[in-house]
């Protein structure tokens, strides 16, 4: 280590010894530590903040009109419609509302309501179609709650059903509802 001599090369008769003083050292461990452990905890915190944002497919608005078309062309044993109504209930039909092979029947959510058709269905649906996955139709009305469609993408993503769509609700399917008593204000 390099050292400064501060002697000016005077020799003095009988002056005072002085001691010399080192500078204190601080010890900056502690320091080092609980910056480490602050960016640790804050780059924690922002990668469990993000949102969460479930994929879904939505189709292009480029093609031309005529090929789009309000008439879903499924099979009628690989597909489920599920009607959204209001009070936190929901109508389901196996096959199309026009021509139910079952249904409409009225369930609620959670594990009890839907998901147990929705599971019932997915192990039934590849025995009587040749292997092939179910279709879910979803057909939200103006009486159901944002909640209401966040949870049956959830009960979707739960029960890992493949194929899904969200439609808008015919005339026909909102009958369905206010017959079943699930179209309430």
């Amino acid at each position: 280590m390099a050292e400064l001599n501060q002697d000016s090369g005077k020799k003095g008769k009988g002056g005072k010894v002085r001691s010399k003083k080192n500078g204190g050292k601080v010890d900056l461990t502690a320091m080092v530590d609980l910056a480490f452990l602050l960016i640790t905890f804050f780059m924690l915190t922002t990668s469990l903040n993000k949102p969460q944002a479930m994929d879904v497919a939505m189709p292009d608005k480029n093609k031309i009109k005529e090929q789009q078309s309000d008439e879903l062309l499924t099979a009628d044993n690989r597909s489920l419609t599920i009607l959204l109504g209001s009070d936190n209930k929901v109508s389901w039909v196996y096959g199309q509302v026009a021509r139910p092979i079952e249904g409409p029947t009225v369930a609620g959510y959670g594990a009890d309501g839907i998901r147990k058709v929705l599971m019932e269905k997915k192990a039934y649906v590849p025995r009587v179609s040749g292997g092939k996955d179910m279709i879910v139709i979803i057909r939200p009305s103006d009486k159901c709650t944002q909640r209401n469609l966040v949870d049956i993408l959830d009960e979707m993503k739960i029960v890992d059903v493949k194929r899904y769509m969200i439609g808008k609700i015919t005339p026909e399917e909102v009958e369905v509802l206010k017959r079943d008593n699930i179209y309430n204000d």
